[in-house]
């Protein structure tokens, strides 16, 4: 899922309209999630382990409640404009449950390579965290396999070749969604910016996003944040209608550090 049109919505609160069958059906239950689990400070959060902006913050995700929201939340962009199916809160149901449990194995996984939700929350530490998540992505540390020059895209391997070389490290970004209540304020280009900070430190040298090709709002995004369409990579996506653009963080560590 690439990132959603970031367009001008009202300011009301992104769960009022929650479904109430989203929250107590059956699979939730069994995960003893506690909506009612209050927004923790943002001063529980290390300074240099966040992102202040304005009236939010970018950070990681670490609660199990929150994994719930930012699945919730995709959920909600995925289905955004088929609001009028009528099994469409059926199908947000099921897939945030998916989610949550992709996004809950990801993050506690180390092996082979460390994937990190990020949030964008609220800072109002007296709501619920239900009610203070305007924003998420995914971030994953991986290194280029064997014969890989880009994620996932391999050139033909020497024959006699049998000495496997370490890959460089690089960070991936996906999932970029914001609540439609709260865009148009900086919120994604912020959760990216705490992204790019992270994929640095952890030692990325290149950092890595899908696109569809269609979704301009999101291209001209990335651009704004120094990504560069992979020219020699999009004939190879050109049947999924994808560009894969790279940001190369040598020379950003002033930057972002």
């Amino acid at each position: 899922m690439d990132s959603k049109p970031l367009q001008k919505g009202n300011k009301e609160n992104i769960s009022s309209d929650i479904p109430k069958g989203l929250i107590s059906s059956p699979e939730t239950s069994k995960t003893s999630l506690q909506f009612n689990r209050l927004q923790p400070p943002k001063e529980a959060c290390r300074e240099d382990s966040r992102l202040d902006f304005g009236q939010f913050t970018a950070r990681e995700a670490v609660l199990d409640e929150e994994y719930w929201t930012a699945a919730w939340l995709r959920a909600e962009s995925h289905w955004e404009d088929k609001a009028s199916d009528r099994y469409v809160e059926n199908y947000k149901r099921k897939f945030t449950e998916q989610e949550f449990n992709s996004i809950k194995r990801n993050c506690k996984s180390q092996i082979g390579h460390k994937s990190t939700c990020i949030l964008a929350v609220k800072n109002e530490p007296r709501n619920v965290i239900l009610k203070n998540v305007v924003g998420t992505l995914d971030l994953s540390m991986r290194r280029l396999l064997h014969g890989e020059t880009f994620p996932a895209e391999r050139v033909k391997i020497p024959l006699f070749c049998s000495i496997q070389k370490e890959g460089s490290k690089y960070g991936y970004i996906s999932n970029l969604c914001v609540a439609k209540s709260a865009r148009r304020q900086g919120i994604a280009s912020n959760m990216l910016s705490f992204a790019i900070k992270s994929a640095i430190y952890y030692g990325a040298e290149q950092v890595f996003v899908h696109v569809h090709r269609n979704n301009k709002p999101a291209q001209l995004l990335y651009q704004k944040m120094g990504f560069e369409v992979v020219e020699i990579a999009s004939s190879q996506l050109s049947a999924e209608q994808t560009y894969l653009l790279c940001l190369r963080a040598q020379g950003l560590e002033e930057k972002y550090l």
